[in-house]
């Protein structure tokens, strides 16, 4: 998966990738575009057909991330770091635009550069990711979410 990683950490430098990372910084006090965010982003990983090996595993991560952004956004959840939150959200971004550094008409590899980012992410990040895990499993374990 390193090679996967290195591709996102390009992706993560591209020029496309800074305007999304600007635009979630806007997106952050506003729920209801981050809901719509949240739900077109949901739609597109439940969608996707890929044989690329772990990508039920990036897909899933994701799944969390997602549910960390609604934590945040309700307030239930603010132990995280306002850098991963706006990676984070434009990572979303990213995955949510039909149109980016290789368009997602395209069949099989129109998907490849948004799982690179999300691997990318996903490793650059894993610490947060497994706080709110933890948290989150906690959570549900008492009944709140």
């Amino acid at each position: 998966m390193s090679s996967l990683t290195e591709k996102g950490l390009k992706i993560s430098k591209n020029a496309i990738f800074n305007a999304m990372v600007s635009k979630a910084a806007g997106l952050m006090g506003k729920p209801v575009k981050i809901g719509l965010l949240l739900t077109t982003a949901y739609e597109k990983l439940t969608s996707a057909n890929s044989n690329v090996s772990g990508f039920e595993q990036i897909k899933e991560v994701m799944l969390r991330f997602m549910r960390l952004v609604k934590a945040y956004v309700n307030g239930n959840y603010r132990q995280v770091e306002t850098k991963s939150m706006l990676l984070g959200v434009a990572v979303l971004l990213y995955v949510a635009t039909p149109l980016d550094l290789i368009p997602d008409f395209i069949p099989i590899i129109g998907f490849a550069d948004d799982l690179s980012l999300m691997a990318w992410f996903i490793s650059a990040f894993q610490e947060e990711l497994q706080k709110f895990q933890v948290w989150e499993e906690g959570a549900v374990a008492v009944g709140h979410s």
